[in-house]
C-alpha cells in the first residue's frame, strides 16, 4: 500500500515548484494563487532570498502550493491508499486528497500563517529539539516545570521538539540535558507551535475551519493530534482544529500507518526530511520523493 506525506513548515527553499510551472496545469494553480494571495508569491518561491520565503505569510503558502500542486499535476498515478501531513503538511493532504478544494486550502492555510503571527507577537516564546530521550521522560520532565513547556513535535524516536514560554524552553533543555539528553537545541522558530501559547490563533482559525466545506477525502487521512486514520469530515475539522495547540504525533502516525499495511511512502513537497523520519521508525520501510519524471 502507497501512504502519501506531505511537509510542514522548514522545507522551503528558492527555486522551489518552478520545474512545475512549465506544466500548464501547474501554471494556472500558480496564477490562481497569485490571485488570492494579492501579490506573486510564485516568484518568490521561484526567485526569492531565504529571508523572503523564510516570512510566515510567505513560507506556509509556499510549502502548501508547492505539495499540492505536485499532487494535481501527478494526474492519475496519484493513487493514495493513505495520506498524512506533518503540521502544515496536513492541510496539503487534505487538498490533494480531494477534502478540501485548492482555493478554500489555499485561504485556511494564509489565514492559519496569519493567526500563528499574530499569536507569536502576543508572546514572546520557542520550541527546542531533544535528541536521545525517550518520549516519556521529556513528557514527564515538561509535566514537572511551573512554566508552560509542552512537547509539540514527536518526529521520530529518540527526537522530540518541545514549546513553549522562553523560560519554560529554557528550564526545561536544561533539566533533560541533566537527564541524559545528547542534545537540546533551541529552534530560530517565531513562536511557541502546537502548544497552550497558540490559543488566539486556534480561536481564530476555530471559525474560519467552521465556514469551510471539507468532504469525505479519497483515502483515510492520519492526522496529527491523534495519529489515527479518518474520512469523517467533521473528525476532520475538529482534528484541524485541535491541531494548533495539540502535539504533532508524527512518530505514531507512521508507525499506525504501517502496521495498517503501508509498505511505501512517498513524500509530495520540497525536501526530504519526512522520508528521513519514516526510516527512524521502521529502516525497512521504502520511500521516495514524487516526482513528474
Amino acid at each position: 500500500m502507497k501512504a502519501y506525506v506531505f511537509p510542514g513548515q522548514g522545507a522551503q527553499f528558492s527555486g522551489m515548484g518552478k520545474d512545475l510551472y512549465e506544466n500548464p496545469m501547474a501554471k494556472e494553480l500558480f496564477e490562481k494563487a497569485n490571485e488570492i494571495m494579492g501579490f506573486r508569491i510564485s516568484d518568490i518561491m521561484f526567485g526569492g532570498t531565504d529571508e523572503e520565503l523564510k516570512q510566515t505569510n510567505v513560507t506556509q503558502p509556499a510549502i502548501f502550493l508547492h505539495s499540492v500542486i505536485l499532487a494535481k499535476v501527478l494526474g492519475s498515478s496519484f493513487k493514495p491508499d493513505m495520506v498524512a501531513g506533518h503540521s502544515l503538511g496536513e492541510f496539503s493532504a487534505l487538498v490533494a486528497a480531494n477534502a478540501l478544494s485548492f482555493e478554500d486550502g489555499l485561504k485556511l492555510v494564509v489565514a492559519r500563517a496569519n493567526a500563528m503571527q499574530k499569536a507569536c507577537e502576543i508572546q514572546p516564546s520557542t520550541m527546542a529539539a531533544i535528541l536521545g530521550l525517550a518520549d516519556e521522560v521529556v513528557e514527564q520532565i515538561c509535566a514537572e516545570i511551573d512554566e508552560v513547556v509542552v512537547p509539540a513535535n514527536y518526529n521520530c524516536p529518540g527526537q522530540l521538539v518541545i514549546s513553549g514560554s522562553i523560560e519554560g524552553v529554557d528550564l526545561a533543555c536544561q533539566k533533560l540535558t541533566e537527564a541524559g539528553a545528547k542534545r537540546a537545541l533551541k529552534l530560530n522558530v517565531g513562536g511557541a507551535f502546537h502548544s497552550p501559547l497558540m490559543e488566539p490563533a486556534k480561536l481564530e482559525l476555530q471559525a474560519a475551519i467552521e465556514q469551510t466545506q471539507i468532504s469525505a477525502p479519497v483515502c483515510p487521512i492520519y492526522q496529527n493530534v491523534n495519529a489515527q486514520p479518518t474520512t469523517d469530515p467533521e473528525v476532520i475539522k475538529a482534528n484541524l482544529i485541535a491541531q494548533l495547540t495539540g502535539a504533532v504525533r508524527w512518530t505514531q502516525t507512521v508507525a499506525n500507518m504501517i502496521a495498517d499495511g503501508a509498505t511505501e511512502f512517498v513524500e509530495v513537497g520540497p525536501g526530504n526530511v519526512l522520508q528521513g523520519l519514516v526510516k527512524k521508525v521502521n529502516r525497512e520501510t521504502q520511500t521516495s520523493s514524487a516526482s513528474l519524471a
